[in-house]
C-alpha cells in the first residue's frame, strides 16, 4: 500500500485518503484503495467502515485532471474500468459504511461517497458533479447511483448543470444524512459508527444486502429474499443474545454469528 491511503483497523475501521489538500483520485490512489479493501475484507472483526479525507479543504475533490490528456481511447477506458471495479467493491462491502465529508466532495469524490451507506457532511462542505464543465461525464457510477439515491430530476439538475450545492441543500435533496458543524464531520461519523457497532452484525449485513437490491426486482421477489434473510438471522446466536438482553434489560453483546 502507498502512503496515499491509510487504514486504521478495528471494530470501527477508518479509511483515510492522504493526498491533501484535495485528496484527488488518481490511478495510484485507486490501486491503494484496492489494497485497503483487501485488508478490510479479510478482517473478521470489522463491523463498520468510516471513509474520510485528510485536511479540511476536501473530502475528495474528484479525479486528478492532470491525467485527463493521457486518457483518450483505451487508456481512458482502462482507468475507468479500474475505478469502477474499486468503487463497486467498496459499495459491496458487507458491513455498513459512512462517508465523513469535510470540505468538498466533487466529481469522483462524490461518486465515492455515494458508495457509502450513510453520509455526514460539514455545514461548509460543497457537493456536486461538475464534470460537464470540463467536457466529460461522471464515469465511476455517478449517473447510476445518484438518481437511485435522490431521484432522476435532482440527479439531472446536478449532473447536467454541473453546479455545486451546499450541505444543507444536499440534506434537502436526500444526498446526505446528517449536517454538522464545520470540523466535526469525522467525529459525527464515528459517533454513528459506534451506534452501528453495537447493533447485531448479522442483522446489519443482511439488512444492507436487502436494501442494496431492493430496486433490482419486484416487491414479491424482495419479500421472498427478506424471508430467506430472516431465516438466517433467526438462526443466529446474535438473535438469542438480543432477545436475552431485552428481557434482562441490559445492552446486548453481539458476536456476529
Amino acid at each position: 500500500m502507498t502512503d496515499l491511503v491509510a487504514v486504521e483497523s478495528g471494530v470501527i475501521t477508518t479509511i483515510r485518503l492522504v493526498n491533501p489538500p484535495l485528496n484527488l483520485i488518481s490511478a495510484e490512489v485507486t490501486g491503494a484503495m484496492q489494497q485497503a479493501l483487501d485488508r478490510i475484507e479479510s478482517d473478521p472483526q470489522v463491523r463498520v467502515v468510516v471513509l474520510c479525507g485528510s485536511g479540511d479543504r476536501a473530502f475528495c475533490a474528484g479525479s486528478d485532471v492532470k491525467e485527463f490528456p493521457s486518457l483518450r481511447g483505451l487508456v481512458g477506458e482502462g482507468k475507468l474500468i479500474a475505478e469502477n471495479a474499486m468503487y463497486d467493491r467498496f459499495a459491496a462491502l458487507p458491513m455498513p459504511t459512512i462517508a465523513a465529508i469535510e470540505g468538498d466532495a466533487l466529481g469522483g469524490g462524490l461518486e465515492l461517497a455515494l458508495c457509502c451507506d450513510l453520509r455526514v457532511a460539514a455545514r461548509t462542505a460543497r457537493l456536486g458533479m461538475p464534470e460537464a464543465r470540463l467536457g466529460v461525464i461522471p464515469g465511476s457510477g455517478g449517473t447510476q447511483r445518484l438518481p437511485r439515491l435522490i431521484g432522476l430530476a435532482r440527479a439531472k439538475e446536478l449532473i447536467l448543470l454541473g453546479e455545486l450545492i451546499d450541505a444543507d441543500t444536499a440534506f434537502g435533496f436526500g444526498l446526505v444524512n446528517r449536517v454538522v458543524a464545520t470540523g466535526e464531520a469525522e467525529q459525527a461519523a464515528l459517533g454513528l459508527a459506534q451506534m452501528l457497532a453495537r447493533r447485531g452484525p448479522v442483522a446489519l449485513r443482511e439488512a444492507k444486502r436487502l436494501l442494496d437490491t431492493t430496486l433490482d426486482g419486484s416487491l414479491r421477489e424482495g419479500q421472498a429474499a427478506e424471508l430467506e434473510a430472516s431465516e438466517r438471522v433467526f438462526a443466529s446466536d446474535d438473535m438469542l443474545e438480543g432477545a436475552a438482553a431485552f428481557f434482562e434489560r441490559r445492552p446486548a453483546e453481539f458476536e456476529g454469528r
